[in-house]
């Protein structure tokens, strides 16, 4: 039999065991803080029917869609984000009570170019709102973007807020006509990869009039504060029925978010920020850290009309994907895991000899009844060995039990940090394991 060459499909990646602890460190705390708010937990389906995700994302999205016919000739597609099919889900299931608060953590697929912080087979962990228009709704998103990060250790980001609407004026104002939008959210959305020189020439390129380019570009250099622009743009959307009621919204969704005493430095209304999908009808929000230069860590915003495209009936709607694996590499790459983060195991009990095995099992046993994660050695080496593996894995403690403790049922702990070793009757393992392993958490 010929020897097969390992390797995996390029964009995908395995998580050995010090990755997945990493993995799961993050979201663990997404998922604590989801859960704080009130949101519960929804899964859907890896493949969906093609006519399910078709059309929903525009024609990027279309293009990077994993597509294919099944045995059945099924048109059929790998699920590109968790929004669309969380919005098939909500119109299936009517008899959900709304307000609906979901978040979902699952992977999706793309078939993009794979680069630093992107690849074709990712997590998103979104979470949505659905059945509430009030900004209230979209204010709790964003302050449970906030809330993540901070929790998560991060300090310089920006929280960049829009709203579909306000550049719904603009087109308006501009002069382009209001058909031209979304070619114009188009070239707008891609100010960070292209500056402002390329997103006039993406204007050109898509059709847009000269006088309308300059229009537009003048509008999206207002500078000042984010209730200076807001109140230089009400002037200018004078005549502009859909763009004031987008300031409106954003003035309500930033009184909300004063009131959440989120601080001004996080906050930015930058009207430069597009997002690229079609189904946004309302506020739209991403966040940005200042190093290192990743792209954004988050992304949503207010989708009002995406479920009646399912049920016939639109549904107000509100959400963010908060991007695991941009996270963790903004992460690793200024060290912000704690130190001791390298395994889930807490102890490790060694086995002395065949003899004292019985022994060793008692002890292991007794520590995971009080729900202490316990490794208890099934190799073929001596205790150097042993030692070498907690040493190798990060694992802080180590428990030693040879004849004489048996004998005495005393059991002796070793930190493998500082080198210390005691020796601790059977009745009292527990609580000195606990002690030490409280001290090695604090630092």
């Amino acid at each position: 039999m010929a020897k097969i060459q390992p390797r995996i499909y390029k964009g995908t990646r395995d998580f050995l065991p010090e990755q997945m602890i990493k993995r799961n460190y993050v979201i663990n705390i997404i998922k604590r803080v989801f859960e704080k708010y009130g949101f519960e937990p929804l899964e859907t389906p890896t493949i969906e029917l093609w006519e399910t995700l078709s059309g929903k994302y525009g024609e990027e999205g279309d293009r990077l869609t994993y597509r294919f016919t099944d045995r059945g000739d099924r048109e059929v597609g790998l699920r590109y984000d968790l929004t669309v099919p969380m919005a098939r889900v909500v119109a299936m299931y009517p008899q959900i009570p709304k307000p609906f608060k979901r978040y979902q953590i699952q992977p999706v697929w793309r078939a993009d170019k794979p680069q630093k912080g992107r690849y074709r087979e990712f997590y998103q962990c979104d979470v949505d709102i659905i059945g509430s228009a009030s900004m209230l709704a979209d204010a709790e998103i964003v302050a449970i973007i906030y809330e993540t990060l901070q929790k998560l250790g991060f300090s310089g980001f920006k929280i960049r807020i829009n709203n579909r609407k306000v550049l719904s004026g603009l087109t308006e104002i501009s002069g382009a006509g209001i058909e031209k939008e979304v070619e114009i959210c188009r070239a707008i959305d891609k100010f960070d990869k292209i500056g402002l020189e390329g997103v006039q020439g993406e204007l050109e390129k898509r059709g847009i009039p000269a006088d309308a380019r300059e229009r537009i570009l003048n509008y999206l250099e207002i500078s000042g504060s984010n209730q200076e622009r807001l109140n230089q743009l009400e002037k200018a959307f004078a005549d502009s029925e859909i763009g004031l009621e987008g300031l409106a919204e954003l003035r309500e969704l930033f009184g909300f978010l004063k009131e959440y005493e989120i601080p001004d430095e996080f906050l930015l209304f930058d009207l430069y920020l597009a997002r690229g999908l079609d189904y946004y009808t309302g506020p739209i929000y991403e966040t940005v850290v200042e190093e290192p230069r990743i792209g954004s860590i988050t992304g949503g915003g207010r989708y009002d009309r995406l479920i009646g495209l399912f049920s016939g009936q639109d549904q107000p709607a509100t959400g963010t994907t908060i991007g695991l694996e941009r996270i963790i590499t903004v992460m690793e790459e200024l060290n912000m895991f704690p130190e001791n983060l390298r395994t889930s195991v807490q102890v490790l009990v060694t086995v002395f000899d065949r003899d004292s095995l019985p022994y060793s099992i008692k002890i292991a046993r007794t520590l995971r009844d009080a729900g202490i994660n316990t490794d208890l050695y099934t190799g073929k080496s001596k205790l150097r060995g042993q030692f070498g593996l907690a040493n190798d894995k990060g694992i802080p403690l180590v428990l030693i039990a040879g004849p004489d403790e048996i004998q005495n049922r005393l059991v002796n702990i070793k930190d493998m940090r500082s080198g210390a070793q005691q020796q601790v009757d059977l009745a009292e393992m527990v609580n000195a394991v606990r002690k030490l392993l409280a001290a090695e958490a604090a630092g």
